[in-house]
């Protein structure tokens, strides 16, 4: 077994694990960030990105036997010719569904940050508050105080484009100019804001998606392909944002195609002394030192690396003292709001794709607002376009007049979707089934998960709230939608090692710690106390930047 001596080592190379590599080698230390897949460069490795699709041999579709290859992917869009590479092989990484669970998944180098929604928004004390206040989970050990200047220096590194709007519940930030909502969106919003005296509001989504140049990054260019990688660096993932300043330094060791099987824990100095890998292509072991640890590698696969790491002194591994190591597992449920058709705007058309949408933030269960039968809340995320040419013409269904007919754009549709909150409940958990083994011999996950009565409660008000607000503004042929859904759809799990003001109630302290591990921080989904009901990656971002920044203070004073 080969050794070598790093002052930190970064497990995982996705948004959280970027800037963990960024932050601590900007800082001065020696880095080794590990990555258990293939490496993807920045520009030249987004093989597909400026490719049209019909120079694709499917044309971007998904044929039979890529059908049967990939019986998880093909159960959402994320199945699809054009980024398949992108996605982690089910067969070579399988798992077991005790309950029903999508598990999407990106192993190389940038891991989702290549192909995230890149909605960025912040939390309020409303969402850290919550758990104290309504007696649920564990009290968050930090509010918004102790992490609005990490969202201001985060946000100003990613840029992050919106309007700023002075909600409470929905924080503003150092955004650059938003990107505009088209005209009938426009023309909804205001009519949705006066109709409920401005309790509601839709306004242009907050997005990680450049509108003015950054550093070495072009502005966005409305290609709408921002799930093929993006040339351009016009919106925020490892590769051209926090790599290219991690890499500058001289500091940063990059090493794919490294599967880390477990934190090495010195019970004589209670502190982890590195980490051991499975080289993925040769299937050697190495061990790697450092003096600290920063778990990135996804919720998930943090909470698996903390499982099988240390099982000598806890069987159920590392940061399992309080017994929380793998429970209160959370996922955003969505897929379900309403739709419906807009009159009037026939000389009017869409110019360029803008690659987001409008976002109505939680209404629900505020100070002074509306209460509901439910705890917590959702927010909307959707858009206004015009049907396009695949759409369907039932009087016209051969032949020239079809061909006529669809050479104009169709009518226009509006349509939202709800992501809500899931509570934090101690039994949705994930655990090691070492009776079955991945392509490496390695122990596999087992997912048992559901949502409750209050998620279910909540998803009857998505629907009827979306219908509501647009028949309120004038929208024709409203049907209230719901596509069903799969815990881990979201692809938004989080929870699995929360952060709390107890180690007998948590994993990990309010710097990330984990409590019986003071030089392992996670910073990751894992880290989550609770769900709230925005996309939580801008959260991760600013935990792990804060994280890092305490991480190197403490080291250099000696304490880890």
């Amino acid at each position: 077994m080969e050794t070598e001596t790093y002052d930190a080592i970064v497990v995982g190379s996705g948004i959280s694990g970027g800037w963990a590599a960024k932050e601590l080698t900007e800082k001065g230390l020696k880095v080794l960030l590990l990555e258990r897949g293939r490496n993807i460069e920045h520009i030249s490795g987004y093989a597909t990105a400026l490719t049209p699709p019909w120079q694709v041999p499917h044309r971007g579709k998904v044929t039979q036997q890529q059908h049967s290859d990939h019986p998880v992917l093909r159960r959402d869009y994320v199945l699809n010719e054009m980024n398949l590479s992108y996605w982690a092989d089910e067969k070579e990484c399988p798992y077991e569904e005790k309950k029903p669970f999508d598990w999407f998944r990106g192993y190389h180098v940038g891991g989702r940050s290549l192909t995230w929604g890149r909605q960025s928004y912040r939390w309020s004390d409303l969402d850290f508050e919550a758990n104290a206040k309504e007696g649920v989970g564990t009290d968050w050990p930090i509010r918004y105080a102790d992490i609005s200047s990490w969202y201001d220096y985060v946000e100003t590194h990613a840029g992050i484009s919106g309007s700023l709007e002075g909600l409470p519940q929905l924080p503003d930030g150092k955004f650059l100019p938003p990107m505009e909502l088209n005209c009938v969106e426009k023309d909804v919003a205001a009519r949705i804001k006066k109709h409920f005296n401005d309790s509601r509001r839709m306004i242009i989504g907050r997005v990680a998606n450049l509108t003015q140049p950054l550093a070495s990054r072009v502005n966005c260019q409305y290609r709408n392909k921002c799930w093929l990688g993006c040339p351009f660096g016009g919106y925020f993932s490892t590769q051209s944002s926090t790599l290219p300043p991690a890499m500058k330094t001289g500091n940063l060791t990059l090493r794919p195609f490294s599967i880390v099987t477990r934190v090495v824990y010195d019970k004589n100095t209670m502190k982890a002394r590195g980490v051991e890998i499975l080289d993925a292509e040769t299937k050697q072991t190495y061990e790697f030192k450092s003096k600290i640890v920063f778990l990135c590698a996804s919720a998930f696969n943090s909470t698996w690396v903390l499982m099988n790491s240390a099982t000598d002194l806890w069987p159920e591994g590392l940061g399992s003292s309080s017994g929380e190591l793998g429970h209160n597992v959370m996922d955003h449920h969505f897929r379900c709001g309403a739709s419906g058709h807009v009159e009037g705007y026939e000389d009017k058309i869409v110019f360029g794709r803008r690659p987001n949408g409008f976002y109505i933030p939680r209404f629900q269960n505020l100070p002074g607002g509306e209460k509901r039968t439910y705890t917590r809340g959702f927010g909307y995320q959707g858009g206004a376009s015009r049907e396009g040419w695949s759409r369907e013409i039932a009087e016209l269904g051969i032949g020239a007049p079809l061909k006529e007919e669809l050479r104009e754009p169709g009518q226009w549709m509006i349509g939202m979707t709800a992501f809500g909150e899931t509570l934090p409940y101690h039994d949705n958990r994930i655990s090691l089934n070492r009776d079955k083994r991945d392509k490496w011999g390695l122990p596999v996950l087992a997912i048992d998960c559901e949502i409750r009565e209050n998620e279910k409660k909540m998803r009857a008000d998505m629907m009827d709230n979306g219908a509501e607000m647009l028949e309120a503004a004038g929208v024709k042929q409203v049907k209230k939608t719901d596509s069903g859904y799969t815990f881990g759809q979201g692809i938004h799990e989080m929870g699995c090692a929360r952060m709390g003001r107890d180690p007998k109630t948590s994993v990990l302290n309010s710097h990330n710690q984990v409590w019986d591990a003071k030089n392992v921080f996670v910073t990751d989904g894992a880290c989550m106390a609770s769900a709230a009901c925005v996309n939580p990656s801008l959260t991760y971002m600013a935990l792990t930047a804060r994280a890092a920044d305490f991480a190197v203070s403490e080291l250099k004073k000696g304490n880890i």
